[in-house]
Formats: structure tokens, C-alpha cells, sequence
């Protein structure tokens, strides 16, 4: 009985593309949008890229870790790959997306599966206006910057900057400050899922602002920033059984 048809990809690290060589030898590798699954090989900034390259393919993906922290992969082997496979439990994820227009007036569109960071590019520090489903929330956050994060993103940058983390099944979106100073120490907030989150940047020339989605996509000189969860793209992973985004996540807690 033939197995499934395996698209791998790498990245181009020399570790992960030794993998790409043995595991493509071994088990025969096809173009991603003919796969059953695919495998990536690398660290995390690996996988994101490869979910964003296959969103609109309908194979779901399994890492194996070639990289560094491998937060969204699993460990690597090659012995039991197809029984690993067949075993494997699915995580589906949705992405964000963000709208933010220049100060110029240039409309800039991107997704992005972990956060969208609003990070100031200058000396001093950012000046920003929130807003959530239109009601304004904070006049003015004097901070480095200010993010929006997933569930999946809330262990990533979200997490560095002391944002909670978050139960990957959580119907809640994370909006965290990177240094605030006014509010001093301001915690962040809870949002659900459905909520839309708009960043208008104050006095955007004397203290201009990027915006970021995934370190994919950069946008200099925002004026403003509007984010929300695109429930209309899924993006599915693959766990060894186990070793789940959920059980990553509680676990993260306690390290």
C-alpha cells in the first residue's frame, strides 16, 4: 500500500539541509501543492514562513526541529517518520491581519500567525491611541511599543515582553506593551477573538512608529494600525501525540 505523498522543505541552514537530503531519498518528495502532508524542516521562523507559503493548500504540516528553540516542532527523527505521521494530532490555528496606513497615506496589508508589534523607530519613545471595535480604550500609551498576539504567538515576543500566556483553544487575543511608561507598567489587556484592535500613532514625525507582522513584513512610519483575527484561514500543524500545542503551552508555564 503506498504511503502518503510528502512534500519536504527546509531551511537553509546546513542541519536541516542534510535532513532534506536523507528524508527526500528515503521517502520521495513531491511539489507542496500535490502533498498529502507536509514536512518542514528548521526552526520556528522556518515553520511560520512555510505556513504562510501553503495556506491556501490543503496539506496541514509537520515540523521537525532543525533549528533552535522548535517551539512549533516536533523532535527530529527519521526512523519512524510515517508511523509518526499517521499518529500525529492537528492543531488549527488563524492568522492575523493587519491594515496600517503610512503617514504618507500608503495602505499596507499583511498576516501574520504570530503578533503584530506597533515598535517605535526613533529615539524617543512611541505615542499610541488604542482602540477596540471603535471605542477608544487608552488616550495615549507611552511605551517602546505595543503588540497583538495569538494564542500560538503569546509564548514568542508576546511572552518576552511579559504578556500572559495563552491556552492555544483560548477565544481571546493578547494585547501587550513593550516598557510603558505611561501608564507606568501598564499590564495589557484580554480581548476576544472577534475584536479589532486600531493603533493611531500621536505626533507620528517627532516620534515615528513600524509596524510588524511575523518580522515578514515591515511597515515605517505608521500612522495607524488595525488588526484583527481572519478566522477564514486555517492553518493546520501536526503534534506527535502528547506534544501538542496545548501541552507546549501549559508546560512553557511552568519551565
Amino acid at each position: 500500500m503506498a504511503g502518503p505523498k510528502i512534500a519536504f522543505l527546509a531551511s537553509e541552514v546546513d542541519l536541516a539541509q542534510e535532513a532534506l537530503k536523507r528524508l527526500s531519498d528515503r521517502h520521495g518528495s513531491v511539489p507542496p501543492e500535490e502533498a498529502d502532508l507536509i514536512v518542514a524542516l528548521g526552526g520556528d521562523g522556518f515553520m511560520l514562513q512555510t505556513l504562510h507559503a501553503t495556506q491556501d493548500m490543503p496539506a496541514a504540516v509537520y515540523g521537525m526541529n532543525r533549528g533552535t528553540v522548535g517551539f512549533l516542532m516536533n523532535e527530529y527523527s527519521e526512523d519512524d517518520l510515517i508511523d509518526r505521521l499517521a499518529a500525529a494530532e492537528e492543531a488549527v490555528i488563524h492568522p492575523l491581519s493587519m491594515v496600517a496606513e503610512t503617514v504618507g497615506g500608503m495602505r499596507c496589508e499583511a498576516l501574520s500567525i504570530n503578533e503584530v508589534s506597533l515598535l517605535r523607530s526613533g529615539p524617543q519613545a512611541a505615542k499610541l491611541r488604542i482602540l477596540v471595535d471603535g471605542r477608544e480604550r487608552m488616550s495615549e500609551l507611552v511605551c517602546d511599543g505595543a503588540l497583538v498576539a495569538t494564542p500560538a504567538g503569546s509564548t514568542a515576543y508576546n511572552n518576552s515582553a511579559h504578556g500572559p500566556i495563552l491556552p492555544i483553544g483560548a477565544d481571546v487575543l493578547a494585547l501587550t506593551a513593550m516598557a510603558a511608561f505611561r501608564p507606568r507598567r501598564w499590564r495589557g489587556a484580554l480581548l476576544p477573538m472577534s475584536a479589532v484592535v486600531r493603533f493611531e500613532v500621536l505626533s507620528p514625525e517627532k516620534r515615528p512608529v513600524m509596524a510588524d507582522a511575523d518580522s515578514r513584513r515591515s511597515v515605517r512610519d505608521v500612522a495607524w494600525a488595525e488588526i484583527r483575527s481572519d478566522p477564514s484561514i486555517a492553518h493546520r500543524l501536526l503534534f506527535d501525540p502528547g506534544h501538542g500545542l496545548e501541552e507546549r503551552l501549559i508546560r512553557e508555564q511552568f519551565t
